[in-house]
């Protein structure tokens, strides 16, 4: 294990990306490898984006590592992609749509799948941010799956949350749910060459004069035609902003207290095989036994 944590620290893909199959697999070599790795952890700016399907978001990351790249920065990806139904594994393939990456070693690039779990993000998504922030990642950049409107999950991981919207969504900013326009840091209103962007941006203003949050930021909106890299730049700006004013950090305690609350269920819903989950589930529905002794048996044995 030292071996590994010393491998991966020297910049070694093979060990990383080693590494990266334990946690999305859950094997037991994944936690003692990041208990031995935290210290190192804590450099990295992790950067949420989510939004809609079809809004543009492998295209913005893609560009936003494009420049950061171009600046000497070390970049790690984890695009969240939606399970095939049969193989269990992520469908979409960021990675394929990020070819012009592949072969640089500044970059790493990591298709995960929900594999089931909700809010967009995947299961092992905290634990893999984790891994490349310790390997010495200058920023980390978490794509959501973007197959609904509850992403909110990206804010108890991400420092600097962007949300990635287009024109012509239909009621635009009134068909998006409060939760998710809530959590973002910084608006982004892609293709924003097509009809319809200034209405959106409109409706973005009114939607943040009637907000206030408790932090006293009022989030940046920034109009991109990421296809052509148009106000790329500008984007990155703003999400440097809002984590400079240390708007991240400063609710690190609140993200921690969230993490270690999901990490917990994480490791009890483990301890029950999914055998054990049908039978009960058969129980309750035939009304052999009720749900709540059911729950006090877990709580007692786990």
């Amino acid at each position: 294990m030292l071996e590994v944590a010393r491998k991966i620290l020297e910049g070694d893909e093979r060990a990383l990306a080693r590494a990266a199959s334990w946690i999305e697999n859950r094997r037991l070599e994944a936690e003692p490898l990041l208990q031995e790795l935290f210290p190192r952890t804590g450099h990295a700016m992790i950067v949420g984006v989510t939004g809609p399907p079809g809004a543009g978001k492998s295209t913005l990351c893609d560009q936003l590592t494009r420049l950061l790249r171009s600046e000497g920065k070390t970049v790690g990806i984890l695009a969240v992609d939606p399970s095939s139904p049969y193989t269990g594994g992520a469908i979409l393939g960021d990675r394929i749509r990020m070819q012009q990456h592949h072969s640089d070693p500044g970059v790493f690039i990591r298709s995960m799948a929900t594999r089931g779990w909700l809010g967009g993000l995947a299961r092992a998504t905290t634990e893999m941010a984790m891994l490349l922030d310790a390997a010495g990642r200058d920023l980390v950049i978490v794509e959501t799956v973007g197959v609904g409107q509850d992403e909110v999950e990206i804010a108890r991981l991400a420092d600097v949350t962007v949300l990635v919207l287009v024109p012509g969504m239909g009621d635009d900013v009134q068909a998006i749910k409060a939760g998710i326009m809530e959590i973002a840091d910084v608006f982004v209103i892609n293709k924003a060459d097509l009809p319809g962007a200034e209405k959106l941006e409109r409706e973005l203003k009114s939607y943040l004069a009637l907000s206030h949050r408790p932090d006293g930021w009022t989030p940046k909106i920034v109009h991109t035609v990421s296809a052509d890299g148009k106000g790329v730049a500008e984007a990155l700006l703003a999400v440097r902003e809002y984590y400079s004013r240390g708007g991240g950090r400063a609710r690190a305690g609140q993200i921690w207290s969230l993490r270690l609350r999901e990490m917990l269920r994480e490791r009890l819903l483990d301890r029950v095989p999914a055998e054990e989950f049908s039978n009960a589930g058969r129980d309750v529905a035939e009304h052999r036994r009720n749900p709540y002794s059911i729950l006090h048996d877990w709580l007692e044995r786990w």
